[in-house]
């Protein structure tokens, strides 16, 4: 198991259609990076009823928070209005935003929704026509939800290094008070 190094933790929102392969990336990244993983559907599932549910769901961001880690959220993440309020939480608390969007197309999606049960035809047709896509600016991740765990790994973790990379490059420096001297030997590269 490996862990995260990055120049500020990020709050990661999962964003996709149901069967698109979210929860499976989530879980996967979370536990090779030792982040925690928030699945809102699972508390939504556990909880009394809705306002139970989001209780318990804020309570429990609170305390991820406090930990200061990167950490992955999957749920309410349908809309762009649900998405900028997370940002706005996340940035709040110091992390750094972050959305992958898992896509997969809707033939897929609908037979693993189906084979999984967690939605009916009509459930998943009525959440498709309210799924709001990220927008330009909301600088999404996009993987693919066919591709292999490893390939979708690698989209995010060159975005991640990109990213850190970035935020640690030091100021470039006006002048120098000395001039480096030339080498007297050349440089043999071989």
């Amino acid at each position: 198991m490996q862990s995260l190094r990055l120049a500020r933790p990020h709050a990661i929102m999962m964003v996709g259609i149901p069967g698109s392969g979210k929860t499976f990336f989530a879980a996967k990244f979370a536990e090779m990076f030792h982040a925690p993983y928030v699945d809102s559907l699972v508390i939504e599932a556990l909880a009394q009823d809705s306002e139970a549910a989001g209780k318990l769901i804020s309570i429990i961001m609170g305390e991820v928070a406090k930990c200061g880690q990167t950490f992955v959220f999957e749920g309410n993440s349908d809309s762009r209005v649900r998405r900028t309020e997370f940002f706005r939480w996340a940035r709040s608390r110091g992390f750094q935003p972050l959305l992958i969007w898992v896509q997969t197309d809707q033939v897929t999606s609908l037979s693993r929704t189906l084979k999984n049960g967690s939605l009916n035809k009509d459930e998943f047709h009525d959440y498709l026509r309210d799924f709001s896509a990220p927008h330009p600016d909301e600088k999404a991740i996009v993987i693919s939800g066919k591709h292999t765990f490893n390939s979708q790994l690698k989209v995010v973790l060159s975005y991640l290094s990109r990213e850190n990379r970035a935020s640690a490059e030091p100021l470039p420096k006006l002048h120098t008070a000395v001039p480096p001297r030339p080498t007297t030997r050349p440089i043999v590269i071989r």
